[in-house]
């Protein structure tokens, strides 16, 4: 296994234009597609667009690929990614609902990163994990259409909290181009 100082070969798998990640005809985000109108479609629309952004990164690696680690002392990987934002989004939901807040879901600070390790079983959780906590999130933001509306203990504004995701997204979108180009040289949109 080679280390993230050694330098991969870069590559793209697109063919009309080499800089890309893929061509735009392959590319599940829909950005030829129409543009959404209105306010709340269009910030649920890049929330979209940065999750899938972040499958495409970890797309195609092996466990072990997907679990190395960047530079030290940093212990960021895109699995750690993976499971950093599905503890993030069960946070998020923390704020925006009533009563007692759900646990931790990798238990104390900094295990989403520090116990990503290159197991499938932990790839596989991780992605699980998101998915799950993603659905939730969402399915507790559906009825607020109103983005001046405050909820949930934190009395946070829905337009902030979903400005805040695409926030946490697209940073991590972009750690992810890094971690991957690292990995196996791919790089792109």
């Amino acid at each position: 296994m080679s280390g993230m100082s050694e330098q991969p070969t870069r590559w793209t798998q697109a063919t009309v234009y080499p800089d890309m990640w893929l061509d735009p005809a392959d590319d599940p985000r829909g950005a030829e597609g129409p543009t959404p109108d209105g306010e709340l479609p269009t910030l649920l629309d890049y929330i979209n667009h940065f999750r899938l952004t972040l499958r495409l990164k970890c797309e195609g690696l092996s466990p072990e690929q997907l679990a190395r680690r960047s530079v030290p002392p940093s212990t960021m990987s895109l699995l750690g990614l993976v499971r950093h934002l599905a503890e993030v989004e069960r946070d998020w939901r923390n704020w925006i609902t009533e009563g007692e807040p759900l646990p931790k879901i990798y238990g104390e600070r900094g295990a989403d990163f520090d116990e990503a390790v290159g197991e499938q079983a932990v790839v596989d959780a991780a992605f699980a994990d998101l998915e799950r906590e993603q659905a939730a999130t969402d399915a507790v933001l559906a009825p607020h259409q109103d983005l001046g509306a405050h909820i949930g203990r934190k009395r946070i504004a829905v337009r902030e909290m979903l400005v805040h995701r695409i926030d946490e997204y697209a940073r991590h979108c972009g750690h992810a181009d890094l971690l991957r180009e690292c990995v196996d040289g791919r790089t792109g949109q």
